[in-house]
């Protein structure tokens, strides 16, 4: 092989020369945090099993779905999905009702897709997806909230049973702002349901002005009958009009990248809300410092700095109550009661208990989502 031929390959996306162009954290879906699988949605937005992946829901709907990480066995070069399967129907569709996959991105991670301060370059979108049944998923891309710029583009995706890659590549375009925020400033959409307020418009591939008619131009109901799913993993953005192979990285590296904005101590041992078993090796858990007057101190830092000042909830070992420690030394739950001071790397603060001599410990989930 040539020298030539061994630099250009370094830096073919085949051969991961061209490291961090993914600028979609957990595309391929390892990464969940939270839980492996949540029932019952369908009632309120959030982040419910796989990290970065968020459900948005629009008007109440009597439909309700599962969300699931689940294992990928037919699709080479991934191991996990995500699964949204309808458990109860609704055909009956309200014309503000909406259910989409949401990827939010912080305006700085998108810097790079800028050619000046009001126009962006050529960029692709691309992800593996499968349905039940042939099914129309719209993709969708919205850069801010501003009507008046050109911050909006989709299309209409047309699953089968088989795993297929689809691609969305967005032309350069000018009049198109995005901020170099830490907050949430563009989203990727996946619209699995939508009622008229979203569908009575067109598609386009050439960012426009945001109108909500045209947002879901075209897309099946997966509230249509209980048997549907539809199932999402690959999910990839990069600059350029040409989607290259999906760019795989450690388990270790999308980890850190996930607890940026949401952190669970106890993540690889169970789930919030779950017990340690009777187990003795506190794996995950914090422990307090009693202080005197009945106060017990904890202190915790995060393995990585935080998008911004979290919102801290503690778990007993005991039963997985929140908002409550383990009395490790007198059995049972003791109430946090008081406040802790945060910041992005840590925690600390006081708890009250009716006993000096106790030591508490507990799990403790940070979430600084977008």
């Amino acid at each position: 092989m040539s020298r030539a031929r061994q630099i250009a390959d370094l830096g073919s996306p085949a051969a991961n020369g061209l490291s961090n162009r993914n600028l979609v954290k957990n595309g391929a879906m390892d990464v969940s945090q939270r839980a492996t699988s949540s029932t019952g949605l369908g009632a309120a937005n959030g982040y419910f099993t796989v990290d970065r992946m968020r459900m948005a829901i629009g008007d109440a709907s009597a439909g309700r779905f599962t969300m699931a990480q689940t294992a990928v066995t037919d699709l080479s070069g991934f191991s996990k999905s995500v699964k949204i399967s309808c458990t109860t129907a609704d055909t009956s569709i309200a014309a503000g009702e909406r259910l989409v996959l949401n990827y939010r991105f912080e305006g700085q991670d998108l810097q790079s897709l800028k050619s000046s301060s009001s126009s962006l370059k050529a960029f692709t979108v691309s992800f593996y997806a499968r349905a039940n049944t042939a099914f129309n998923l719209v993709s969708e891309i919205i850069f801010g909230a501003d009507t008046s710029k050109n911050s909006e583009a989709n299309q209409v995706n047309a699953l089968t049973t088989s795993w297929q890659r689809f691609t969305m590549s967005i032309p350069a375009a000018t009049n198109t702002q995005i901020d170099d925020v830490t907050t949430h400033d563009t989203d990727l959409m996946f619209w699995m349901h939508a009622g008229s307020t979203y569908t009575s418009g067109s598609n386009s591939t050439t960012l426009r002005p945001n109108v909500n008619a045209n947002r879901a131009a075209g897309v099946s109901s997966i509230f249509a009958s209980t048997s549907n799913f539809v199932e999402i993993t690959g999910i990839q953005l990069e600059i350029g009009d040409t989607a290259t192979p999906f760019e795989h990285e450690d388990f270790g590296t999308t980890l850190a990248k996930c607890q940026r904005y949401y952190y669970y101590s106890g993540f690889g041992f169970n789930n919030p809300g779950g017990t340690d078993s009777g187990s003795t090796d506190y794996e995950g858990q914090i422990f307090s410092v009693h202080i005197g007057s009945n106060r017990h101190t904890f202190f915790g830092s995060f393995p990585v700095f935080l998008r911004g000042i979290p919102a801290l909830t503690f778990y007993s070992p005991h039963d997985g109550a929140s908002a409550n420690a383990e009395n490790y030394s007198g059995g049972g739950n003791i109430a946090i009661s008081a406040s802790y001071s945060r910041s992005r790397q840590g925690l600390g603060g006081y708890s009250q208990t009716s006993t000096s001599g106790d030591t508490l410990r507990a799990y403790v989930e940070a979430d600084a989502e977008l």
